[in-house]
């Protein structure tokens, strides 16, 4: 294990805590699902639009399973090839599980598990294994892609930033493709993956 204060991340989320964490694309930013007041603080802290959506991350696919809808062929074949990965993959969302505060009041949600070391072990730790999230910025800012960037953007604002312990990001945003009822590919933001 690399991360050194395991029982604060824990105490941080299980009180409606936001963290700052790195992945392997960019600094995030994130809470626990279930947690509506720490959702509303990431909207607070990043002045985010209420339209814009956050998608959920783990470090296993199976955790994810249970938001979400049955996962079309063709998304299934696409978890298989990038995750983990830089793909977040919007899918229906399980109405059930996943609260309208996280999707914008969407009938869909993304979903992603980066590749990164520090942010697996941060998932072991948060209850559920899945955290809400979005990046480590403010609005129309560029995103963090240090320690001390996502330090200098969420100082006072996240309640803890945790180090990188030397796993750090690529510095280019994931791409996001959705998979609805058609099975066709839909991309919607083009990332560091390009789809084959």
């Amino acid at each position: 294990m690399l991360i050194k204060n395991k029982e604060e991340i824990k105490r941080v989320l299980e009180n409606d805590g936001v963290i700052a964490y790195v992945t392997d694309t960019v600094w995030g930013l994130g809470c626990l699902p279930s947690s509506e007041k720490a959702v509303k603080k990431i909207y607070d802290i990043k002045k985010r639009e209420a339209q814009k959506p956050l998608i959920l991350m783990s470090n296993e696919t199976y955790h994810l399973l249970n938001y979400v809808q049955i996962i079309p062929k063709t998304g299934q074949k696409l978890i298989k090839k990038y995750f983990p990965g830089a793909l977040t993959l919007v899918v229906k969302k399980n109405p059930d599980l996943t609260p309208d505060y996280i999707t914008s009041g969407m009938a869909t949600v993304g979903i992603r598990v980066p590749d990164n070391e520090v942010f697996k072990e941060i998932c072991e730790i948060a209850p559920g294994h899945v955290l809400a999230t979005t990046s480590a910025n403010l609005s129309h800012q560029p995103s963090a892609k240090t320690y001390e960037q996502a330090k200098e953007n969420m100082e006072g604002l996240a309640d803890l930033v945790i180090d990188d312990y030397g796993c750090f990001c690529k510095g280019l945003e994931s791409t996001v493709a959705g998979i609805f009822d058609d099975d066709e590919i839909k991309i919607f933001r083009q990332g560091a993956i390009k789809i084959e």
